[in-house]
């Protein structure tokens, strides 16, 4: 079971999955959800099961620990004969020493399957000349599936823990669930233990309400992931593998169809986790908010991979924004540029973290460092150059609050957007900057005229298809950009039409889905960052 949507997880692991769970007494209903997230979990990943019982226990004994120490911090404080500055200091040393060791042995492991042959790689020409030989190969264990998604759960449950925004779960076993959720265990979302983890464990019965949205979501995450995202990999693949042989034309096509494939490909991967979730009667947290309405890069980031950029945010770029370096050259900063300037200036620092762990969270390579370090470059003169776009657009006549200027702004995200993808699709680094030189260089519509671009894996009919389905995405994106909420209308409707609204997106998915000989089952592509 490599991917949600293979016949194994939709026709028989989910619908076995509901059926027990529904079957089994309310009390053991979460046993059930625990079984079958264990059971997908072992499935994919087998022994390295061991890694997600070491973060799930490392933080069920922190957050036990840091409740007794607030515990006992409260008690002392009680005493009218103690400095309670010097208890508040001590017992703050503790927590943050619980939380450190806890932090750091999660994301050691996380570093040391992920990325200790990275770093290898990269320390052993450095150290060359010193003499010094970095022994090759990493630790060859292999990656568990999720890792990437559970350890960020994780560790920010034990954050949480500590600033008293959750309270300290005395079950491991709910704590358990709450990590290992199947539905999300793959691709996420990344949700925190104040969203799931009680839901989870509650054991509500599976309602014709939630039945009905939740496989009406699933079945839209399919769509979007075989009429879509499969169809125009080969394509993608074809161009990325062989880029030499192509022209600038057909990178920039290639850039393009690969930001509809990611997307298609996630948030189908999300909507059936999404739709997953509400049947067992629990809502995961959304990961997307129509992305491609952006009017800045920044703006992007907040409407794609939504849990990502706010764990990055919470537990990243506040914590070092707040913390004491930073608001000494916060300080120093505002002296020599200004109020506006300076803060901005000094938030570089903050917003520098957080896009090389943001890069470097996505993989082992260069090309996501080169990606991190391309959205930080924008974002931050982003910010920077905003005031100057105000006073320069009432002087140029511009309307900055109207639509010609508005589609332009979308427009010109949409570029950054392709490019960045670009940079991340590459294998390494010099070949993002080499894809980069063809297409500035060598741009050329030749392909298109002599009809060489139908020979790369898709015909004249592909691309119909893709467009049209393209089409529809735009405008079911720009109902919910409005408000409008097409699942929920489709549940006003009397059940016949319900009914056969879903059994046409069914044979929708059966005509235009992309399988068959011809077509490689390719496995969810978050799943592997």
């Amino acid at each position: 079971m490599k991917s949600y949507f293979s016949l194994m997880v939709l026709g028989l692991f989910v619908p076995a999955a509901v059926a027990l769970y529904q079957l089994a007494p309310r009390r053991a209903r979460p046993l059930v959800l625990l079984a079958a997230s264990y059971a997908f979990f072992w499935s994919i990943s087998g022994k390295l099961l061991a890694f997600l019982l070491f973060s799930t226990l490392s933080v069920w004994a922190t957050g036990l620990v840091l409740e007794e120490l607030q515990r006992r911090r409260a008690a002392e404080m009680r005493d009218p004969d103690v400095d309670r500055r010097v208890v508040k200091r001590r017992f703050a040393r503790y927590m943050r020493a619980a939380v450190a060791a806890c932090v750091v042995a999660n994301l050691g492991v996380l570093a040391a399957l992920k990325y200790l042959a990275f770093f290898e790689a990269v320390a052993a020409p450095l150290l060359a000349p010193l003499g010094i030989e970095v022994p090759q190969g990493g630790l060859r264990l292999g990656v568990p599936i999720g890792i990437s998604f559970y350890t960020l759960s994780a560790v920010s449950y034990v954050v949480d823990v500590y600033r008293k925004t959750s309270p300290a779960d005395h079950n491991p076993v709910r704590l358990a669930l709450f990590l290992a959720f199947f539905p999300q265990i793959m691709e996420g979302p990344i949700a925190r233990y104040n969203e799931t983890a009680c839901s989870l464990w509650s054991g509500r019965p599976v309602t014709a309400e939630n039945l009905f949205g939740g496989t009406a979501r699933a079945l839209w995450g399919l769509a979007k992931k075989l009429i879509v995202a499969d169809r125009v990999n080969v394509f993608v693949k074809t161009v990325f593998d062989g880029s030499a042989s192509v022209d600038g034309g057909v990178v920039a096509l290639a850039a393009v169809l690969y930001t509809i494939q990611l997307y298609c490909d996630f948030s189908g991967t999300m909507d059936f986790a999404v739709g997953v979730g509400r049947i067992f009667g629990t809502r995961l947290p959304e990961n997307f908010r129509q992305p491609f309405a952006s009017r800045t890069a920044s703006e992007f980031w907040q409407r794609w991979h939504v849990t990502l950029g706010a764990w990055f945010r919470d537990y990243v770029f506040y914590p070092v924004s707040l913390s004491k370096p930073i608001k000494r050259l916060t300080n120093g900063s505002r002296h020599l540029l200004g109020n506006r300037m300076g803060p901005l200036a000094a938030s570089g620092v903050a917003l520098a973290c957080v896009w090389f762990g943001n890069g470097l969270w996505h993989g082992a390579g260069g090309q996501y460092l080169l990606f991190g370090a391309y959205y930080f470059v924008l974002i931050w003169l982003g910010g920077l150059m905003a005031p100057l776009a105000e006073r320069l657009c009432p002087r140029l006549g511009i309307d900055h609050d109207g639509a010609a200027w508005h589609a332009w702004q979308r427009g010109r995200t949409l570029v950054v957007i392709f490019i960045g993808e670009l940079i991340f699709r590459a294998s390494s680094a010099p070949e993002a900057l080499g894809l980069l030189g063809t297409l500035a260089s060598g741009f050329s519509l030749a392909s298109f005229a002599d009809g060489t671009v139908f020979s790369m894996g898709m015909d004249a009919a592909d691309f119909g298809v893709v467009a049209c389905a393209v089409a529809v995405l735009a405008a079911v994106g720009r109902l919910r950009e409005r408000g409008a909420h097409p699942v929920r209308r489709a549940w006003e409707l009397p059940v016949p039409v319900r009914a056969a609204a879903m059994v046409a997106l069914a044979f929708v998915i059966v005509i235009f889905g992309a399988y068959g000989g011809s077509y490689v089952p390719v496995d969810p592509m978050y799943a592997q960052f």
